[in-house]
């Protein structure tokens, strides 16, 4: 079932959360694929002294790919696969290290 947000502005500064229950941060941008109209991911900024901060090694935003989402309303609930989202920080940085050399 797809998550539908009316308004993608709606989704800044919402809390997230996994659905575990546990804290993770806000969300501070969207990345958005202008081909197909969609979301793709959403920038997290890492709360400060979370269970998140401590398993990205003091990284200030983790980038969540949109399958990780659980649902969205008053707040955002992220699926709690950490190796995926590992991965795919992994490869944000790869792609920033590229883009400054």
């Amino acid at each position: 079932m797809a998550i539908t947000v009316k308004n993608v502005m709606d989704l800044f500064d919402k809390d997230v959360f996994t659905t575990k229950g546990q804290y993770a941060g806000r969300v501070k941008d969207v990345e958005i694929d202008l081909a197909k109209g969609r979301v793709r991911a959403l920038a997290v900024e890492v709360a400060k002294g979370s269970f998140l901060e401590a398993i990205l090694g003091g990284k200030k935003t983790l980038i969540v790919p949109y399958t990780l989402i659980s649902s969205i309303g008053d707040i955002v609930l992220i699926k709690y696969d950490f190796s995926e989202l590992q991965k795919e920080q992994s490869m944000t940085e790869r792609v920033t290290k590229g883009e400054e050399e």
